[in-house]
């Protein structure tokens, strides 16, 4: 059945084709699925120890009390994992349906020091009303081995542990499908009410890793105000703060601490800081990813238990600008109506038009997109579409499927850009914008307006900044094919300056690559990402522009997993071909250029 997602020269293309580039780093960890597990070795089959428990009433308790129940399910969760978030609905439906049979479930927050007030509002937004215990001392993690902040774990009147793992495979780490294709908790619980064992007795769980305190930290001389503060405000806090669209903040020592066995998880596995591009690629001035020295620190520090130091080593807190961070805009454009974006489910592709009614041609130096609510906007295309009877107007079909008039954009910790001094996007009278805004739910329904704001130069600058879209239209991806090579390119005719590149694939795409071939002949390679995240559509900016002869051939390259082995698919039973949504597929290599006139 199919899976739809909720939540881009016949002689060229040939040798594009037949070249071969190996995909590079695996992507393992970048798309995490549920996964079965050998039952006994993950404590199926034992008797879970009485825990006592104080739950966020007040109210005292064990597992005993709920001896007549016929089935406990300890459902892992907590107010801070953007699984968990995703999730909290479902389990909320989940508890009261299953109680109405006999069934009693008990919310347990794994996450220490997670702040209580917060925690209850996350309760309320998600509807869950069974008892729900914060995990302070570890009790329950320790004695059931828990792993993950998705866990669920099935007991019966025994205590014996019949299941524990996955509630389903709708939403793992990097994907989110429509619907589940298979589900785990609901048959475990069927089967330990027909007295059976589930067919799946042991998964693992998706989710946020948490980590278990069991003997004494690694000693270590770092500390948080000397070494990870610095690290946490450079690299993490742009987004990882009140108002960004991060799932949680990292502001302060106990926050960090809160997600230190995350932090470690990410940190180990090099997802974050989101930064994919491969060492052999060009220098890039926005390369914020860790340094090695950096992430062993981030490491050695989480397995001393985060320790806090002398707080005379402390750095000076930075300052982040409120509003907007390119400054007071010149104008600002709001779409006109209002996205309501539900707590759950698919929300396909909104596309909303805002007229400009300027009463001359505008040059924009600096443009910033603010969704009104960021948590749940993934990213927001703008494309300038011109006057009926402008010059320009024949660069733009009727059809243009995001390659031609192409504005500006935003994606997740990249939503303000200034373009570089003495270049400048022309707008030109009369122009209409035209927004495509693709939202994700996050388990919380809420509503956004997002807003463009511009500013705008003095005067015409010395050059205009252009946007080419590498893009392939014909693409067709097997059904099944694991590894599909596609490929496109496009000669500039006059010489050119190039100042970054945009990978744009849907959830199939792996990986991307980005070369010129010169009149002279000689390849050069421009950015490789053998590990593309649809997630983080980031945009590569050249540490040093690059500038190349008229008549250089710009290459783009793009591989796609159309297999039942990526997570992601929505289908693998189908070929997939080009199209808007993110079902579908696009391949498409922005690059954003000037022209040079040697004469100058």
């Amino acid at each position: 059945m199919p899976r739809r997602l909720l939540a881009a020269g016949a002689l060229l293309a040939a040798l594009l084709l037949t070249t071969g580039f190996a995909l590079g780093e695996d992507r393992d960890e970048l798309l995490q699925r549920p996964k079965p597990l050998k039952p006994a070795a993950y404590g199926v089959g034992a008797q879970i120890p009485d825990l006592a428990f104080t739950d966020m009433e007040g109210k005292t308790g064990r597992l005993s009390d709920f001896k007549d129940a016929k089935a406990l399910v300890l459902a892992y969760t907590n107010a801070s994992c953007p699984l968990c978030k995703r999730y909290g609905p479902k389990l909320a439906r989940l508890a009261k349906a299953w109680e109405a049979k006999g069934v009693t479930f008990l919310f347990v927050n794994p996450t220490p020091g997670e702040d209580p007030d917060v925690v209850r509002a996350a309760r309320k937004a998600f509807g869950m009303t069974s008892r729900y215990v914060i995990d302070e001392g570890q009790h329950f993690s320790r004695a059931l081995r828990a792993r993950t902040t998705g866990e669920t774990f099935v007991l019966d009147p025994s205590r014996t542990l019949i299941y524990r793992g996955a509630i389903d495979d709708q939403y793992g780490v990097g994907y989110a499908l429509e619907e589940p294709s298979r589900a785990y908790l609901e048959p475990a619980l069927e089967a330990v009410l027909a007295g059976t064992r589930p067919e799946y007795a042991a998964t693992t769980a998706p989710g946020c890793t948490l980590q278990i305190k069991a003997g004494k930290p690694k000693a270590t001389d770092v500390t948080w105000h000397k070494h990870v503060q610095r690290i946490v405000q450079d690299r993490c806090q742009s987004c990882h703060r009140e108002g960004e669209n991060g799932p949680f903040p990292l502001m302060t020592h106990a926050e960090v601490k809160t997600q230190a066995a995350m932090i470690r998880y990410v940190v180990e596995n090099k997802l974050m800081p989101p930064w994919f591009a491969s060492g052999e690629s060009l220098p890039m001035h926005n390369d914020h990813s860790l340094t090695a020295r950096e992430r062993s620190q981030v490491l050695a520090w989480v397995e001393a238990d985060c320790p806090k130091g002398d707080p005379a080593d402390a750095p000076r807190p930075r300052t982040f600008t409120k509003g907007w961070k390119i400054g007071t805009p010149d104008v600002v454009l709001q779409i006109p109506r209002p996205v309501k974006v539900p707590a759950e489910g698919t929300v396909r592709y909104q596309w909303q038009t805002i007229p400009t009614d300027f009463p001359e041609d505008r040059w924009v130096e600096a443009f910033e997109i603010r969704p009104t609510a960021p948590q749940v906007v993934h990213h927001v295309l703008v494309f300038a579409r011109y006057p009926r009877n402008h010059p320009r107007r024949r660069e733009q079909p009727q059809n243009h499927q995001g390659l031609n008039g192409y504005f500006v954009a935003s994606v997740p910790g990249q939503t303000a850009f200034r373009f570089p001094t003495g270049t400048a996007r022309f707008l030109p009278k009369g122009t209409s914008l035209r927004f495509q805004i693709h939202y994700t739910t996050n388990g919380v329904a809420v509503t956004d307006q997002t807003k463009l704001g511009l500013i705008f130069a003095k005067g015409k600058p010395e050059r205009e900044m252009r946007t080419a879209g590498l893009a392939n239209l014909g693409i067709v991806i097997p059904a099944g094919e694991a590894r599909h090579k596609e490929g496109t390119s496009r000669i500039l005719p006059v010489a050119a300056r190039l100042y970054g590149f945009t990978p744009h694939m849907h959830v199939r795409g792996t990986a991307f690559r980005y070369e010129a071939l010169l009149p002279d002949g000689t390849r050069k390679l421009l950015l490789d990402v053998p590990r593309y995240d649809f997630n983080w559509q980031l945009y590569y900016r050249l540490a040093e522009p690059l500038d190349i002869p008229a008549g250089t051939r710009l290459i783009a390259t793009a591989w796609f997993d159309n297999s039942d082995k990526n997570p992601a698919n929505p289908d693998p039973t189908k070929i997939v071909r080009w199209g808007n949504q993110t079902w579908e597929e696009m391949m498409i290599g922005y690059v954003d250029w000037h022209p040079v006139d040697k004469s100058k």
